[in-house]
């Protein structure tokens, strides 16, 4: 997935995947993942998908600061 912020391509292609962490069983309706990612340019984000129930009803794209990427590994370590 590819999605523009504020002038910035986050690419789920080209950037280096940090760590996944899926809450539920695949198919599960209110199951979701949460993928964190690492640009080229040393930018983090953040991809999310998840079930029609889920709090991630539609793929996303969420940039995040290094300090948030941080606090997203530690509470999902």
């Amino acid at each position: 997935m590819k999605k523009v912020i504020c002038k910035v391509e986050y690419d789920t292609e080209s950037s280096e995947l940090i760590a996944k962490k899926v809450f539920g069983n695949f198919g599960d309706a209110d199951g979701y993942e949460e993928s964190l990612y690492k640009t080229e340019g040393g930018k983090f984000f953040l991809y999310t998908n998840g079930g029609a129930e889920s709090i991630y009803t539609k793929e996303d794209i969420k940039r995040l600061s290094p300090a948030k990427a941080d606090e997203w590994l530690a509470a999902n370590a």
